[in-house]
């Protein structure tokens, strides 16, 4: 049996464990700092097993020894935006945690995938990987899968149509500047272009990239954790059934789409060794302008952490 690490026993990591259970295919561990947390969380998931038909082993621990032998680690350890507050903002107390974390990774599970999902995310990803020194196809962020799947939640919303038939695609950085692509987007292979006119398009572009945010307003007190969760087990399961799905995360660049040095959100294939291809998409001149200026928003947090 594969096993999975949940780092943090929040609501974005404790409902991972909760659909990671349910999809049967690994033991999992959450750990956490708060003592007694991840071992009531984990225990109430492990109670719900015969109710739903799930046979896994789920533990949870303040002991950073039982994540070893992982497979995959992910991470959801940090402090989570409140209303009017930036994801930048987050950065210098999660760059913290997320050091002190992937230094526990290094010590007890080296080998293991890492999925980073504390935000500013594509900064926290990239201090991720320099911290680990991992290949850079094994430590990538969850954000693009996120993104996407509120943009197609909106266009079936809009078309009245069932979610199934609906594929999105959203690049860049996991902020106010990312990048959906419409004419990557489509219903049942129609583009959008097809099935709404542009201001109908603009209006669902704009509440995409503003999603997360309309989802903090209305919680006060929070932020998304049923939609962050269930795209981090979509990954998890791609990883360990190596599926070969393609979906947007963000990965590190070595000069793809003219990028260098940053973690980005674009198209990749999923499977047992984590990034195994980045997908080049052919961008028009204006969504290559919007990736370069989602880049450079990206590139200014990566300077502020840089030594």
């Amino acid at each position: 049996m594969s096993k999975v690490a949940v780092i943090g026993s929040g609501n974005v990591g404790a409902t991972t464990v909760q659909r990671l259970a349910e999809l049967n295919i690994a033991d999992i561990v959450m750990l956490d700092i708060v003592e007694g947390m991840p071992q009531g969380k984990a225990l109430d998931i492990l109670q719900a097993a015969p109710l739903i038909g799930y046979d896994v082993d789920v533990i949870g621990t303040n002991d950073y020894a039982d994540i070893s032998d992982s497979d995959v680690v992910v991470v959801t350890a940090g402090i989570a935006r409140k209303p009017g507050m930036e994801r930048d903002d987050l950065l210098a107390t999660n760059i913290k945690i997320t050091q002190q974390v992937c230094e526990n990774i290094e010590k007890y599970a080296p080998d293991a995938i890492i999925i980073t999902v504390t935000n500013p995310l594509d900064i926290i990803t990239y201090a991720a990987l320099r911290c680990t020194q991992s290949d850079r196809n094994r430590v990538f962020g969850m954000s693009g899968l996120l993104d996407s799947s509120r943009f197609a939640s909106f266009i079936a919303k809009e078309m009245n149509c069932s979610v199934r038939d609906v594929n999105a695609m959203v690049l860049g950085g996991h902020g106010d500047s990312m990048v959906p692509l419409p004419e990557y987007s489509t219903v049942s292979g129609i583009p959008l272009s097809a099935l709404m006119d542009e201001q109908t398009i603009e209006k669902i572009v704009n509440r995409t990239i503003n999603a997360g945010a309309e989802i903090v307003e209305y919680m006060k007190n929070g932020s998304a954790f049923y939609a962050p969760s269930a795209a981090i087990a979509s990954m998890v399961e791609a990883i360990l059934n190596d599926t070969k799905k393609i979906v947007p995360v963000s990965a590190f660049l070595n000069g793809e789409y003219g990028q260098h040095d940053i973690c980005l959100g674009v198209p990749v294939k999923l499977g047992k060794e984590g990034v195994e291809e980045i997908i080049e998409l052919e961008l028009s001149s204006q969504e290559m302008a919007a990736l370069e200026r989602s880049a450079n928003a990206v590139k200014e947090g990566i300077a502020k952490i840089r030594p």
